[in-house]
């Protein structure tokens, strides 16, 4: 379960539960093309893609924009 950040917010952030989902989606696809190894291990990249949309790294509703 995801408690930090809450989900809410990040539903918030994006617009839909199911935006967030294929945002999260695609980025943690290609954090996982990027990252090495131990980098996964010390954070998984699903994770990593969640708090760059909390963090507004990722632009909302564009999967293809990262601020």
């Amino acid at each position: 379960m995801l408690l930090n950040p809450p989900i809410e917010e990040l539903v918030e952030k994006v617009g839909s539960p199911y935006e967030l989902a294929v945002l999260v989606g695609k980025r943690a696809k290609e954090l996982d093309k990027e990252l090495t190894e131990e980098q996964k291990e010390e954070c998984p990249s699903v994770t990593r893609a969640v708090y760059e949309v909390y963090e507004g790294k990722i632009i909302e509703g564009k999967e293809d924009s990262i601020a």
